[in-house]
Formats: C-alpha cells, structure tokens, sequence
C-alpha cells in the first residue's frame, strides 16, 4: 500500500469514474486500475464494482475509504507542517464561536515573539472541533457540556483520545435585541420564549442536539434559524424578534443593542478546554491556556459564574 495508491482510490470514489479520477489526478486509466488492482490483492477484498454509470463502492471498498482518508489526511498535515524549512511558530485554535476565545488568541499573537508564525483561529461546528484536535489540525478546541450532552461528548472525547478540561460553569441566559417584547424581563422560561424563533449555529453532518453549540436544543421548538457565524447572529438579534441560549456572556461587538436575561432553568454549561491526551502544555498552548484563564478572570460576568 501507498500513499499514491490511496489518493488514486479517494479520486475514483469521489468522481465515480475511472476516466474522471485520472483526469483529476493526471494519470492514466491503467495506473489507476493497476493500483486498485493491487490494494485488493492486499487486502483481500473487492473494493469496487462496475455499473452503468462507472463503478461504485463495494461496502469493504466503503470501509477501506474511510481509512483512506483519514491516513492521507494525516500526510497532508505532516507535508504541510514540514514543507517549510523555517521554524516558523504554528499554533491553531477551534472554538465554539465565543468571543473570549478570540481575545485570548490575539493576546498570544501579541506576545510571540518570534519572526515567522503560522496562527489559525477556527469558529467551527462541535463535531469539527473533536475532530481538528484529534487529528492535530488544532493544538486545542474550545465547547461547553451539560448534563443532556456530556454522557455522548465524553464518549466522543474518549474515542478520540481528548481531554477535557473545564474553565468555568455558566447558567443558562436568553439573548435578545434591547426592543424586543421580552427584552425588560428580569427572567424567562422556555413557555414564554415559544413564539419566538429561536437561533442557533449549524452543525453540518452532525446536526444532532448533542452537539449543538445552544443548551436544551433537545426541547422540540417550532420556528428555528441556524446559523455559521456571530456577525449573521448579531444582526438577526438586533433587527429581529429572535433569541438564542448561551452563557449570558456578551461579547464586545454585541453589547450594544443585546440584553441577556437569565433563563429559568437548573441547567448549567460548563465551558472547557479539549487537547489530544498526547499533546505537552507547553510553549505557544501553554500561553494561549493562559490567556484564557486571564481573560475570564478579568470579565466581571465571567468572575461571577467563578464565585469570584
């Protein structure tokens, strides 16, 4: 097996066409053939079979891809990371789409102190998140659990050879634009939010309430907006009779025209830090944990939930 014989296999499944998948990779139909040829002697299966449209995966051809990908994948990454001969910093961050996160990331930015760097920040969906950091994509992802998704994201924290760890415990709050009918309530219930569409960020593939960014996402709700991204919720919340859950924790950007207005509920978030148990707290990590721990520390909302 080779890294070549993988990438050719990956084409073939994508494209669903041997003549497609050599032109994409620049080979001959031969070549393409010879080496599907040869992973199936290997491994002693049938990867794919023939229709009248190309050919298509065996269920084996199906399982042996998903390996596939996954392994050039992480060639990928090791090209990348080791193409250049600079000792260029790299560090990268996945992150629910919370904005202290953000303020952390530019503090560690500001401090490096090397010539070259590489930073990546990664506003991404929970699912991304378990997998950047599994994969290494990102030395460090940032999600909250509760009592309703811990049980599934520790699953999938141990399946992935994670560690989570927390930073704080929040309640649960309602955010809505300052003019909304609700907006000079002291407290609300779920009853009471029903007319209401209710926000919320996409999860892609796994779409499911265990992974939702938003608490009590498994409470059925009939009109509902998903979004990717904070600035598309600021604007729905100020200029839309909308709410979405959260920490109560107002970014800098939405705290003009937002209220957040606790929920009544025994529901809390515990907001943590997921990292490959492999990985050394070191260096630029080390620095970023911190920051974050500084920037919580020295919000007033954050101190709270705290007990500081």
């Amino acid at each position: 097996m080779t890294l070549q014989q993988l990438r050719y296999l990956i084409a073939i499944a994508e494209t669903g066409s041997m003549s497609a998948a050599a032109k994409r990779m620049y080979a001959s139909q031969s070549n393409l053939s010879i080496a599907v040829k040869e992973l199936e002697r290997e491994f002693g299966i049938e990867i794919f079979t023939r229709t009248n449209r190309g050919v298509a995966l065996t269920n084996e051809g199906n399982e042996l891809l998903a390996y596939a990908r996954q392994i050039v994948e992480q060639a990928n990454m090791l090209e990348e990371h080791y193409a250049s001969k600079s000792h260029e910093a790299r560090f990268s961050v996945s992150t629910q789409h919370y904005a202290f996160c953000v303020r952390a990331f530019i503090d560690t930015v500001d401090s490096c102190d090397d010539e070259e760097y590489d930073f990546i920040m990664r506003e991404a969906a929970t699912g991304e998140i378990i997998d950047d950091v599994r994969t290494h994509r990102s030395d460090i992802g940032i999600l909250y659990i509760d009592r309703h998704n811990a049980r599934v994201l520790r699953s999938a924290f141990e399946d992935a050879q994670l560690v989570f760890t927390p930073l704080f415990e929040a309640p649960v709050n309602v955010f809505v634009g300052e003019h909304h009918p609700l907006a000079h309530r002291e407290m609300l219930t779920l009853d009471e939010l029903e007319d209401y569409p209710r926000y919320s960020f996409e999860q892609g593939v796994a779409n499911s309430f265990f992974f939702s960014e938003e608490p009590l996402s498994e409470v059925p709700h009939k009109r509902k907006i998903r979004i990717s991204d904070r600035a598309t919720l600021t604007s729905l919340l100020t200029d839309f009779d909308g709410y979405t859950l959260s920490t109560g924790i107002l970014t800098p950007e939405m705290q003009d025209g937002i209220v957040s207005i606790p929920l009544d509920t025994d529901i809390t978030m515990t907001v943590g830090y997921l990292i490959h148990k492999d990985r050394v707290l070191d260096g630029l990590l080390a620095a970023y944990i911190d920051n974050l721990r500084a920037v919580i520390k020295n919000n007033p909302l954050v101190a709270r939930y705290l007990g500081e």
